[in-house]
Order: C-alpha cells, then sequence, then structure tokens
C-alpha cells in the first residue's frame, strides 16, 4: 500500500490504536522528559500526517504525544512492516472486538475496508477471535493441564 494510501485511511479512521499505542508508549518512557520542541514539531508532523489534528491528541499528555506517534507511524502506518495493512486492522478489530471497544472496532472496520478486506474477511477476524476467546475460557476454567495439552496437540 501506498503512503498516500496509508495516509488517507489514517485521515478518516478512529483514534483507538493511537490512544493504545500511546499509552504503551507513556509506560515505556517511564520518566523520560519530554520537551515542547518535541511535542510541537509532533503535533506538526501529525498535522502533515492526516491532514488535521484531532482533538483526542490535545487530551493527551504532552510528555507522551512524541513517543506515542512515533510508535504508531513506525507499525501502524508503515508500509515497510511484515504485515501489510489488511491483516494489521483484521487482527485490531479481532481485539478490539473482545476488549470491547466501538471507537476500535468502527475504526478496524474502516481501516481494514480500505485496505482491500472483504464483508467476509472482517466477519471471520471478528468470528476468529470469538472462537479463540471460547476455547480459552474452557481450557482456562477446566484447568487442562497444558504439558498434557501441547502433547495431545503436537507438542514436545
Amino acid at each position: 500500500m501506498s503512503y498516500h494510501r496509508i495516509v488517507k485511511s489514517v485521515q478518516s479512521s478512529s483514534q483507538h490504536v493511537f490512544l493504545s499505542a500511546a499509552a504503551a508508549c507513556v509506560l515505556s518512557l517511564g520518566s523520560a522528559p519530554a520537551h515542547a520542541d518535541d511535542y510541537d514539531a509532533t503535533l506538526k508532523d501529525i498535522q502533515s500526517t492526516m491532514g488535521g489534528v484531532p482533538s483526542f491528541v490535545k487530551q493527551f499528555p504532552k510528555t507522551g504525544l512524541p513517543g506515542a506517534w512515533a510508535e504508531v507511524k513506525a507499525i501502524e502506518l508503515s508500509d515497510k512492516t511484515a504485515l501489510p495493512p489488511k491483516v494489521k486492522s483484521l487482527i485490531s478489530l479481532a481485539v478490539a472486538a473482545q476488549i470491547p471497544c466501538t471507537y476500535c472496532i468502527w475504526s478496524d472496520t474502516q481501516d481494514a475496508k480500505r485496505a482491500g478486506a472483504t464483508d467476509e474477511e472482517i466477519e471471520e477476524a471478528v468470528a476468529m477471535a470469538a472462537l479463540t476467546r471460547h476455547w480459552s475460557t474452557i481450557f482456562n476454567g477446566m484447568q487442562v493441564d497444558f504439558d498434557t495439552f501441547k502433547k495431545e496437540m503436537g507438542g514436545q
């Protein structure tokens, strides 16, 4: 997917992944100081990339924004990662359906469609999330022995 198409995708998508990445980044940054110049440069980059700065961005802690934005650009918005945009959107949608996060579900569905996902692929991603959650509940609730499980499923 071209950078231009990714930017267009970002311009109309919800902010959930940004918030998730930002939260993770804040945790990883710890007490790393952020400077006003870093914050201002980040706002300019968001403006340039997205064609605007969503209002929630200004609610985010200034010290965490530069790192959070860098993470979003490096993973979610990059077309130079191991996963193509459609796959990233489908994974994120499946996770969002389990959280559940209305913002994420809407955004990831839009992103997946823009990246070429069919309705059938979107439905299957959500069904896979449900199936995984279902069996996880059974395995954990019944306290299935993990070593026996691995052996019976073809592991060592």
